[in-house]
């Protein structure tokens, strides 16, 4: 992005686009946050497959960033950084979806791992392990490993929306309850029985999640933590985000 003929201050900046829509003061402020779009764009692109272009998960992410200023009302408190996030990860998941690049075979497999995971957890009254998930799917290890690497590449999607989501219940409720109250009471009873999923899970996989959701560790940097490579990471994190996925499809929440 161009740099602008006319600086500002940030407070500056609000102030003239709150109080009296100011165009330059819109696109001073797209272009103060632009960060927050390659942020958000270079996480998600993170095991994607190649011919996904980054570059047009930031020009999406882009309208995302500008909808979120459009949308934030600085007098209720709420960081920017924090309501503006989501709307861009939003944002970008969207127009992934529209692309349709995940292979029907590879939606089959997340479809049936989900499956086995549910039928498992039932029967065992636990979390299954991935040898048990391997022998329900009647697959090898070494295949169910590489379902999870091909799972992992088209994982970007509802349950990453709303895990990401981590603005506070209240700052969420206060910018969006006048004009979606029914959404905003979905979104935080989501979001509280995620969370609660989330301390079930072994101990590995709920690290992973916290370290990449909330810590913002990329997936590299988890993989120094923990001692193993990346790869390996995302695969725990591909079984981890299927099995919250299917008990919140077993909730009717997903």
């Amino acid at each position: 992005m161009n740099a602008l003929p006319v600086r500002l201050t940030i407070e500056d900046a609000w102030q003239q686009w709150h109080d009296g829509k100011d165009p330059i003061a819109r696109e001073w402020l797209v272009v103060h946050y632009a960060s927050l779009i390659k942020f958000v764009a270079g996480r998600l692109a993170a095991g994607l497959p190649k011919r996904v272009d980054t570059g047009d998960l930031i020009s999406a992410g882009v309208f995302g960033l500008m909808n979120a200023i459009d949308r934030y009302d600085p007098t209720q408190g709420a960081k920017f950084e924090t309501y503006a996030i989501p709307r861009i990860r939003g944002a970008i998941l969207d127009s992934l979806r529209a692309l349709d690049w995940v292979p029907r075979s590879v939606r089959s497999k997340s479809r049936s791992v989900e499956q086995a995971i549910s039928t498992l957890e039932h029967e065992l009254g636990r979390s299954p392990t991935e040898e048990e998930i391997a022998a329900k799917l009647e697959i090898s290890d070494s295949d169910f490993q590489k379902w999870l690497s091909d799972i992992a590449a088209g994982s970007v999607g509802p349950l990453d929306h709303v895990v990401a989501d981590n603005t506070a219940t209240a700052t969420h409720s206060d910018m969006h309850r006048a004009t979606s109250p029914d959404a905003v009471v979905e979104a935080d009873e989501t979001r509280r029985i995620m969370r609660q999923e989330m301390k079930k899970l072994p101990e590995k996989e709920r690290t992973v999640l916290v370290l990449y959701y909330e810590e913002n560790l990329t997936l590299a940097e988890i993989g120094d933590v923990l001692g193993v490579t990346e790869s390996r990471v995302s695969q725990i994190h591909t079984k981890a985000v299927l099995q919250l996925r299917s008990r919140l499809r077993a909730a009717e929440i997903d």
